[in-house]
């Protein structure tokens, strides 16, 4: 069974979707730690240049694949490569946004969980109760399993509607719903006591403190923060239409994008400061960290500190979602198209096989512990090796093949829609996709692996 090419109904919805692919636990987790640990807002300005000369050329790559190729992510590639082996770096997109959904739909399931415990007021209590109920909680056998469903459940029941009627409509009602939880919690942050120190940590950039290290971690922060090689991007772009200004397409994408880690970072500083908490705390910030900010904070107004909690949990969920969303839509493509089933039967697919492997994935962090090679457990071998190496593999082959093997011509036409959007920009855009981009992807690869 075949289905006709779906594509966006609107620009905005269009925006939104990408976007909220784009937008997720990286904006709000781990963007807010990376600049606590690396000075700041000395980290934020070399963010930002990082998405102007990685993430938005590799973006664009991206969107010229997938809209040319007007299929899932692998046969996109296959059909601009024109059959040669450089289709595979499309399989490996699909390969690797499948791996990232099974155990990222357990850290979703995380967020979910906290929602309920916000509303049952299970977060109050010392730091030590808040450390204890985290990993008492995550090693749980049952507990992280059934939230795990439930938001992979929740992915599924939005893909199957398909592009305009799911993924589409979806993102119009989550994407202002988290910009204005966002709003207002980082109002209420911005008003505590102390506030102003977080702010200025935030804004006042330490040149000093950059080096080596910051600019490697900002520039792949920028790469993971964007959605780059995860399949999402390339398979988005598949539903545009010719009309459509990939530059700008791209530029309004990755101004929210980061618009939504600079605010989670004014929502998260402020507060942190407030109380004393150092803002570098790392991974375990929205798990373990903001309960307690949110208990001393509001300790005197308790219904106060129950709505913040609640929201900022609520927040964290809708971000995940529609990372889930974009990340199941890869795979979903993937395999309708490919195996020439309906959209239903493939998202089953999609659904039951990654939440097996989430299933086992969170069972490696408590009863299944022995699932571990190395020292790591099972969810983290999954984190390492697809962020850590199928990511930046996918981006330099990518940013190789559209800059130095796809036909200049096709290249150009795609990004000047056929000569109707002006040109001036494609010259340097190409020469970021040739020469900067690979080399930029390049040294994150091996600063990751401690050779840089």
């Amino acid at each position: 069974m075949t289905e006709e090419r779906a594509s966006f109904g609107s620009k905005i919805g269009m925006i939104l979707a990408t976007a909220g692919g784009a937008v997720g636990l990286g904006n709000v987790w781990r963007f807010p730690y990376m600049t606590g640990q690396n000075g700041g807002a000395a980290f934020i300005f070399v963010y930002i240049g990082c998405v102007l000369l990685l993430g938005i050329p590799c973006m664009i790559s991206e969107f010229i694949i997938g809209r040319h190729g007007a299929a899932n992510t692998y046969r996109a590639y296959s059909r601009v490569a024109g059959g040669s082996a450089w289709r595979f770096v499309g399989l490996l997109g699909v390969i690797t946004g499948f791996l990232i959904m099974g155990y990222y739909g357990v850290v979703a399931g995380w967020c979910l969980q906290y929602v309920y415990a916000s509303i049952m007021g299970q977060l109050h209590g010392s730091p030590e109760f808040v450390k204890e109920y985290f990993a008492q909680f995550s090693t749980n056998p049952v507990q992280p399993l059934f939230w795990l469903f439930a938001i992979m459940l929740a992915t599924h029941l939005v893909i199957i509607h398909g592009v305009r009627g799911g993924i589409e409509k979806a993102s119009k009602m989550m994407m202002p719903t988290l910009f204005i939880l966002l709003l207002i919690i980082v109002v209420a942050s911005c008003l505590l006591p102390n506030a102003s120190k977080g702010i200025a940590f935030l804004f006042k950039p330490d040149f000093s403190k950059v080096n080596q290290g910051v600019f490697l971690g900002a520039l792949g922060q920028s790469f993971y923060s964007l959605s780059i090689a995860m399949g999402c991007i390339c398979t988005y772009a598949s539903y545009y239409t010719r009309q459509t200004n990939l530059l700008n397409t791209a530029a309004q994408i990755s101004i929210i994008d980061t618009m939504v880690a600079i605010l989670a970072g004014l929502m998260i500083f402020p507060a942190a400061f407030s109380v004393g908490i150092n803002p570098d705390s790392g991974p375990s910030l929205i798990f373990i960290t903001l309960p307690n900010v949110f208990n001393e904070v509001f300790g005197g107004m308790p219904f106060i500190g129950w709505i913040i909690s609640l929201m900022f949990y609520l927040l964290l969920t809708l971000a995940a979602l529609t990372s889930l969303m974009s990340l199941h839509e890869v795979s979903t493509a993937f395999f309708y198209e490919e195996l020439h089933i309906s959209r239903k039967r493939g998202a089953t697919i999609v659904t039951v096989s990654t939440t097996v492997i989430g299933c086992f994935c969170s069972l490696s962090l408590g009863a299944l512990s022995g699932l571990s090679i190395g020292g790591k457990s099972l969810f983290d071998i999954f984190d390492f090796v697809t962020g850590q190496v199928f990511l930046p593999i996918g981006g330099f082959l990518t940013c190789i093949f559209l800059g130095w093997f796809v036909p200049k011509q096709l290249v150009k036409d795609e990004f000047t829609n056929w000569g109707t959007v002006s040109r001036r920009f494609f010259k340097p855009y190409l020469f970021l996709v040739r020469f900067v981009a690979p080399i930029a992807i390049l040294c994150i690869f091996l600063h990751q692996f401690g050779i840089l």
